[in-house]
């Protein structure tokens, strides 16, 4: 369970990201946090930004418009990352918004990202999520899919920053951090978007970039 006290939470995950960083021989630096403020309200996510957290992540277009714009004109120098996965008809608004999308999973997103972005003037940066555990009830496209996809985003000068994946629920999560992180590898990608609050830190001693932490920092979700 998380402090009760924002800061103190925010610290025993930081420290956690650098003790697993220094076993895997890797520099704390490397990880990003994402604290992921979904169904959380303003008044639960501005502890954190007083705590001087300044990555969150959302999961809808719907919730982030909501609650965002008033809390970036306080805290201007916040980046937003989008967790959850895209309708090809919210991308317009999800290019206004984010500054990463960690859900590009199919060639019909991948051309109505490109197409907001060129209107809009602004890239931001896009992780192509794998289904990684092969599982029907998740996005990400298939392993044997992704080279198709990295060509299409390539093609469209979508900027990749990364690969992106949730593992099978309940199961050993490393196999599944160590295929993305080949994968990541085979194709010339250096970010790996992996890991949440039950599994981070094996996530990071494999490599991980970014990690998506929720419950471990706001509590259950209502």
């Amino acid at each position: 369970m998380p402090s009760d006290d924002p800061a103190q939470a925010l610290a025993a995950i930081h420290a956690a990201i650098d003790h697993s960083a220094r076993l895997a021989r890797r520099e704390p630096a490397e990880v990003t946090l994402i604290a992921v403020s979904k169904t959380h309200p303003a008044d639960a996510i501005e502890p954190l930004l007083a705590a001087g957290q300044r990555v969150f992540g959302e999961n809808r277009v719907q919730e982030a418009e909501a609650k965002w714009p008033e809390l970036r004109t306080r805290w201007p120098d916040v980046t937003l990352h989008l967790v959850g996965q895209l309708q090809s008809n919210k991308a317009e608004d999800a290019v206004a918004l984010f500054d990463a999308i960690h859900s590009v999973d199919r060639a019909s997103l991948i051309t109505a990202l490109a197409k907001a972005m060129d209107r809009q003037g602004k890239r931001p940066d896009c992780f192509l999520q794998v289904n990684i555990g092969d599982e029907p009830q998740k996005g990400g496209c298939a392993v044997a899919d992704l080279p198709a996809l990295l060509a299409a985003a390539r093609a469209a000068d979508l900027p990749v920053a990364g690969l992106m994946a949730v593992p099978p629920a309940e199961v050993e999560p490393a196999p599944y951090f160590a295929l993305l992180a080949k994968l990541a590898r085979d194709h010339d990608i250096t970010g790996l978007s992996m890991g949440m609050s039950a599994d981070f830190e094996t996530a990071v001693t494999l490599g991980a970039t970014h990690v998506r932490v929720g419950s471990a920092l706001f509590g259950a979700r209502a």
